[in-house]
């Protein structure tokens, strides 16, 4: 895994900024401590730190085709790069390394922009080409590495793996965008495409982005997409067994690399999946845990079990409920407000499997290609209301109860009756947004300042939602819903906390479920193989019955949380309430900081659980401090940094 950073001038040939480039490059030493690469010419720069996992020795980047007219910096692993290189070596392409880099040059030449669909991995790259004076930029299809890019008013582009990267830039615009603001207190992160910037934006999973020096960035270009459609006829023996297989090859076509690899085991059914399918495929497994201290929090003896059972060299850590003290570097972390507080124990097993590996593989996506999530089945009763129910008879009745309803948010959710009756006034998309949404509409309404809901213009952060809703390429239900997801959550909110915490300890990490196969394939399952009787996931349990215990794989769903209600009437609770209640955050305009005060007093006395709003303010906050206030300052130069004397950055005339 990698870090890349470069720079364009779309409207000439300037000289580029050699050292706002090393700078920009070096403030992402941790996502390549292995050493870094340039490359500079006329009106471009390209800038590569490097975690070397294949080719070690042969691998540095920017990477060049044989004439040194096309030059790639590469963050991934294309996992079928051996087939391609021999396709595109029966048609004349020389190769120099025996790294998956070197397949991005040769394939752009044979195939153009076409070559996105031959890839299969994870990915984001920018490739200079020379000739055709054409910067391309790509990411992965489902949204696993990162890409952030940038148009400064004098015409320079600015792209890079991480938003510090291009916070170091002194002539970037700070200017916040309130769209994201929104959707980031509705969601606990800021979605796909756009940044907590204005004049920043994300280059949306399987998009793409051709710039030539024409003055004008054009919008991002789709290249895939999941289309939902039920196979024709498949049995659930049928499913099952094909499930296994596809999932095995997925498995162990990560198990490519030439450093230590091992894998996160949780005590789930998704991770217990990769792990039990990695120890059928050979060597000896290397397993990661983090408990709990707290009984309610911990699954560690169910990872321990599923260790034992496949004889698996396993690491475990136990972690005090009270591991409060990470929360202060969150945000330079992950640069924007992030408000998923299971980044804290993702970090600290990230750190943990770094003792001992490089690369990491993870059992991301089974919920979201699966059904697994609760939401999902609350979601699908719901419709079954909606499609007995007229619109009207059910925004009268259920509106109406929503109303009067008392606020339970520390009952069970089958008591928090005001939601549910919410959700089926509503129509589907409505209903499940309000499923999603970490705060709704009513506390968003509470927490935002009348200047701010005024500067929103009505917009509405459902309006995420929306376009990924009408665009879902299927009728059923229970579909929708799961595409929707892997368009927005898993992205901007798993794969971000995933990529930002593996980096930050320089750990590379795979996710099988999410090979774009794999997913392409278990789309087409019918969804009562999904979610049947209530059970998520069904197909993928039953697969698994012969691998795994039957009471891990049908215990409740328990999560990777932290206990932050008990947090801030405890241990953070002075340093919570100095955050939110100081000059900073009032002096936004943003929020009415009498409802905050309120809030605050509310929790502490045990009248309400409002930590989830805490946490994301108090995440805002520490943006606002850490990030925002222009604290993106270079990293210091990685020790493990190869390089020595700072030298000229490299230069090829040809480009």
């Amino acid at each position: 895994m990698c870090g890349i950073a470069g720079i364009m001038d779309i409207r000439g040939r300037r000289p580029i900024d050699q050292p706002l480039l090393r700078r920009m490059t070096d403030s992402i030493a941790h996502r390549g401590p292995d050493g870094s690469g340039f490359h500079v010419a006329a009106g471009i720069g390209l800038g590569h730190r490097r975690l070397a996992i294949i080719d070690v020795v042969h691998g540095q980047q920017p990477l060049f085709n044989e004439d040194g007219t096309v030059a790639v910096t590469f963050n991934g692993e294309i996992y079928n790069f051996r087939e391609l290189v021999a396709e595109l070596a029966g048609k004349g392409h020389r190769f120099r390394t025996h790294c998956d880099t070197e397949v991005i040059v040769h394939a752009w030449e044979e195939w153009g922009e076409d070559c996105l669909a031959r890839f299969r991995g994870m990915f984001a790259f920018a490739l200079w080409d020379a000739v055709k004076q054409t910067l391309f930029l790509a990411r992965d299809r489902l949204g696993k590495k990162p890409l952030y890019y940038a148009l400064l008013a004098d015409g320079r582009l600015l792209f890079a793996s991480e938003l510090k990267a291009l916070l170091v830039c002194p002539d970037l615009p700070r200017d916040l965008d309130p769209t994201a603001i929104e959707d980031y207190f509705a969601y606990g992160y800021v979605g796909e495409g756009k940044s907590i910037y204005r004049g920043v934006g994300k280059l949306p999973p399987a998009h793409c982005l051709t710039v030539r020096r024409a003055g004008t960035v054009p919008a991002p270009c789709p290249y895939w997409d999941i289309a939902f459609t039920d196979a024709a006829e498949i049995s659930e023996g049928e499913a099952c067994e094909a499930l296994v297989s596809r999932l095995r090859e997925a498995v162990e076509l990560r198990l490519m690399a030439d450093v230590p690899l091992g894998a996160f085991l949780s005590g789930g059914v998704d991770s217990s999946a990769v792990v039990a399918l990695m120890a059928g495929a050979g060597d000896t497994v290397n397993s990661f845990s983090i408990g709990f201290s707290q009984a309610e929090f911990d699954e560690s003896a169910y990872a321990e079990r599923v260790a034992a059972q496949y004889r698996t060299r396993h690491l475990g850590r136990v972690v005090d409920a009270d591991d409060f003290d990470f929360v202060g570097r969150l945000a330079t972390i992950y640069d924007e407000p992030f408000a998923d507080s299971s980044a804290i124990p993702t970090y600290r097993v990230c750190a943990l499997a770094r003792e001992r590996v490089t690369v990491a593989l993870s059992g991301d996506g089974g919920d979201e290609l699966f059904a697994g999530y609760r939401r999902y089945r609350w979601h699908r009763r719901e419709e079954r209301i909606r499609d007995f129910l007229p619109a009207v008879l059910r925004r009268g009745v259920f509106g109406t109860l929503g109303r009067i309803y008392p606020k339970l948010d520390w009952a069970p959710r089958v008591l928090r009756a005001r939601a549910t009756f919410g959700e089926l006034a509503g129509d589907s998309l409505d209903g499940y947004f309000r499923n999603v949404s970490m705060l709704g509409d009513e506390a968003r309404s509470r927490l935002f300042s009348r200047r701010f809901k005024t500067e929103l213009q009505g917009y509405s952060a459902c309006e995420a939602l929306a376009r990924h809703f009408a665009a879902a390429p299927t009728a059923d239900k229970l579909s929708r819903a799961q595409y929707v997801d892997l368009k927005t959550y898993l992205p901007g909110d798993i794969l971000t906390k995933v990529d930002r915490a593996s980096m930050a300890n320089s750990l590379e990490v795979r996710a099988p479920f999410l090979d774009h196969r794999f997913v392409e394939w278990s789309a087409t399952l019918p969804t009562a193989l999904k979610l049947r009787h209530g059970v998520g996931k069904y197909a993928l349990k039953r697969a698994l019955e012969p691998m795994l215990p039957h009471d891990l794989l049908y215990r409740p769903k328990q999560g990777f949380t932290v206990p932050l209600a008990a947090w801030f009437r405890g241990p953070l609770r002075d340093s919570m309430r100095a955050a939110l209640t100081g000059p900073r955050l009032r002096d936004t305009g943003l929020f009415d900081v009498a409802h905050i005060a309120d809030a605050i007093d509310q929790h502490e006395r045990g009248r309400r659980d409002y930590s989830q709003l805490l946490w994301s303010l108090l995440m805002f906050a520490s943006f606002l401090r850490d990030v925002h206030d222009g604290a993106a300052v270079p990293a210091a130069r990685d020790s493990a940094d190869r390089d020595s004397g700072a030298p000229p950055l490299a230069r090829d005339s040809r480009s």
